[in-house]
């Protein structure tokens, strides 16, 4: 019987996983893009913050429609960002450092200057090349269906001789037919690939979204209503979480997939792992993600979408916990990614906004199960308002609306400029930096008492202590209604969600995300107590 308790094996369980954006991590040749040999330059910053893995977003040979999202060559590096010898050299300096390595997979769609698209494209209707993608006839001139893209406009794109292709995102990036058999045998190839390397596990893109209802008919919609993605609202901080009868998303035949790649993974190891990003309408179809033989988490994203409210905060907890539990599988928790307006903003930036994120952050890193980290979350970044011209997300492209690029700025490293010292050129790097970040770098905040890179330090340090000891089990506690309050083992949490000071209870204070007065705990603040 496998012990899931223990951390050299099942490390995932109780990790703290940091999200590398790589085009914006560091740059190691001054082009003002990020890179693989900047990201290995840069572990030790890593390892010094007190994350177990890192979480790397596509490097691989790419038009870059999508950032990386839209992949031609699954088992190379774009030049954009080094070369395999690059990877390999990350993951070991990775692991000298003792950090888990995750790289980004992403099987519900290829670029379109993938080989396989561009032989479908001179192959034509009917052919076996087209029917590894979802080519469709249309009677009438219009899209086969009324489904709309994520990233806006309609899901379909026609081609010279007539025929549609789907394309749940951007027209770039079409959609793979996974009832084609060529094309689960081709993704468990790459896993193998990345494997034989020595990757530690993969982060699953739209893992919800690999299969569509087979008649891929319309999906019903409210009259007066037009039919939507079903995926994200256009600045893609929100997600649609009550569609009913959903044709697009979320098909029993995907666990089909996990199931195989589950039996992949175990090849190479029990200490392997895979996280899906999978938008679900419930914690319980999130937790069939993570059933034993699937895959080894879901990211838990009513978190993310969770208002600031203790009462809300607390729902989460338990419906997330009592639905990870009947499958044995350990809880995600997530406040920030590359996809998302940065949560200190979302929680009403300024400095309420900081205490709020140092506080529901603090919270969070005391909960049973991993915590997924974004870049630049450390240091305090809220998002930026990217200029129109500088903006470069194809959702902006399409729709005119403002997109992701505000949570993708490079982060600041040291000096009192941009492009603090992001990598070796001297102007700002591929989306510009604020001027109003020198006083928020690495370089700016280490050592420096109270600052939140020193903050999530001390946190993350003191987590080690508990985070495999303290047990799964969480007890719920009632000290108010604007106030979270838990205990986990020999910890209690104290989240103050309102705007008055609450009383303590009693015990030694270990930590605390802001100041706190004569045993009260002033709104916006949590603290751990033993």
């Amino acid at each position: 019987m496998a012990d899931l308790n223990d951390p050299k094996t099942y490390w995932w369980r109780n990790a703290v996983v940091y999200q590398v954006y790589v085009r914006s991590f560091a740059d190691s040749d001054g082009d003002g893009v990020g890179d693989l040999p900047g990201i290995t330059s840069r572990l030790p910053h890593l390892a010094d913050l007190g994350v177990d893995a890192l979480w790397i977003t596509p490097f691989y040979t790419s038009p870059q429609h999508d950032h990386g999202y839209d992949v031609a060559d699954y088992r190379d590096v774009d030049p954009l960002f080094g070369t395999l010898s690059d990877a390999d050299d990350l993951v070991a300096r990775a692991h000298e450092l003792g950090l888990r390595v995750v790289v980004d997979l992403v099987p519900n769609h290829t670029s379109d200057q993938h080989e396989w698209f561009q032989a479908a494209l001179a192959a034509g209707p009917g052919s076996p090349e087209r029917a590894r993608y979802l080519f469709r006839d249309s009677e009438d001139g219009n899209p086969p269906n009324n489904w709309g893209s994520v990233f806006g406009g309609p899901a379909w794109t026609q081609v010279d001789d007539g025929q549609w292709y789907l394309h749940l995102f951007d027209s770039t990036q079409p959609d793979l037919d996974w009832r084609n058999p060529e094309v689960p045998a081709m993704f468990e190839d790459v896993l193998r690939f990345w494997l034989d390397r020595g990757v530690d596990g993969f982060r699953v893109d739209v893992a919800h979204g690999l299969f569509k209802e087979a008649s891929l008919r319309d999906q019903v919609v409210e009259e007066g209503e037009r039919a939507s993605s079903g995926q994200v609202n256009t600045d893609h901080s929100m997600v649609s979480l009550e569609l009913k009868d959903e044709p697009m998303w979320d098909q029993p035949e995907v666990h089909d997939v996990y199931r195989a790649w589950h039996r992949v993974l175990d090849e190479a190891g029990p200490d392997r792992m895979a996280v899906a990003e999978a938008w679900t309408q419930t914690p319980e179809s999130m937790a069939a993600f993570v059933r034993p033989d699937e895959l080894d988490q879901a990211f838990n994203f009513a978190w993310l979408l969770a208002d600031w409210s203790a009462e809300a905060f607390a729902t989460v907890i338990t419906d997330t916990l009592a639905a990870v539990e009947p499958v044995g599988a350990s809880p995600t928790w997530v406040l920030s990614n590359h996809d998302v307006v940065r949560h200190v903003t979302r929680y009403g930036g300024g400095a309420q906004g900081l205490a709020r994120g140092r506080a529901a952050t603090l919270a969070m890193l005391a909960l049973p199960g991993s915590s997924y980290l974004y870049q630049g979350e450390e240091l305090g970044l809220e998002q930026v308002d990217v200029a129109p011209e500088d903006r470069q997300d194809p959702s902006y492209l399409r729709t005119g609306e403002a997109g992701r690029d505000g949570c993708r700025v490079p982060i600041p490293w040291g000096g009192s400029e941009a492009p603090y010292a992001f990598g070796p050129g001297a102007g700002q790097p591929w989306i510009p930096q604020p001027a109003e970040w020198a006083s928020l770098t690495v370089e700016a905040q280490t050592g420096v008492e109270g600052s939140t890179l020193e903050f999530y330090r001390a946190a993350l340090a003191a987590r080690r202590e508990f985070a495999w000891t303290a047990g799964e089990e969480v007890e719920l506690l009632d000290l108010g209604t604007d106030v979270l309050a838990f205990r986990r083992g020999p910890i209690t949490v104290v989240l103050n969600c309102g705007e008055a000071a609450v009383e303590l209870p009693k015990g030694e204070l270990l930590l605390a995300s802001g100041p706190v007065d004569d045993g009260k705990l002033p709104g916006d603040t949590a603290v751990w107590l033993r």
